[in-house]
């Protein structure tokens, strides 16, 4: 059984998605960060041997737009229903093995997160990786022997998101990695703006810096 790593993402074009991070940071603005969040998720993450790799997308007519998905891995489709509905879907349908489900506007996801998340379903059924905002930006489950679907009731975007997903999970086995933030508004974004600055230039520095002696 091979793990399966899901990136839930939106066709990346100009007036789709991303609507409160257009409204303070203007439409081309928002579309440019989330095509390039994507790319740059794509390219960190689709190599990796130690998982599968696939994208999920909506709306349902983009699946098979020729070159718009530049990576080694598999497009599918989200369906359609609220959110918990097509995760649900997704836990349901993918080959035999672990399952883990990202967004696609954390910029700050990296390899070892997802790896993470592997390693804790070798001995919890599901892991979440909370949200600054209440939600999480990472889900998974391990699906042996069966799995229950636990997005019954759930306040999709709300400070109880993450909440109400725990008290589903009651009395099975739970991890939990560290909190990461979503880029969903102008402030979001100006904190990762600042995080991005400070991590090139640590870097740059780090190149720099004379070796010692």
């Amino acid at each position: 059984m091979r793990n399966n790593l899901v990136i839930m993402a939106r066709t990346p074009r100009i007036g789709t998605g991303k609507r409160r991070l257009a409204r303070d940071v203007g439409a081309c603005e928002a579309g440019r960060f989330y095509r390039t969040s994507v790319a740059r998720l794509l390219r960190r993450l689709s190599p990796d041997p130690r998982w599968d790799l696939w994208l999920a997308i909506t709306p349902e007519h983009e699946v098979r737009a020729k070159g718009l998905w530049p990576f080694k891995g598999s497009v599918i489709s989200q369906a359609r229903g609220d959110l918990g509905q097509r995760m649900g879907r997704l836990f349901q349908i993918l080959p035999p093995g672990p399952v883990v489900i990202i967004g696609s506007d954390i910029p700050d996801i990296a390899p070892r997160h997802v790896a993470e998340a592997f390693g804790a379903l070798g001995e919890n059924d599901w892991v979440l990786g909370p949200g600054m905002d209440g939600g999480y930006w990472l889900i998974g489950a391990r699906r042996r022997p069966h799995i229950s679907i636990p997005f019954a009731g759930v306040r999709w975007s709300s400070p109880h998101t993450l909440k109400d997903t725990k008290t589903n999970l009651q009395g099975q086995k739970v991890a939990l990695l560290e909190v990461l933030e979503d880029v969903d508004d102008g402030e979001d974004y100006r904190r990762w703006r600042k995080r991005r600055v400070r991590a090139l230039s640590a870097k740059v520095c780090a190149v720099l810096r004379p070796e010692s002696a």
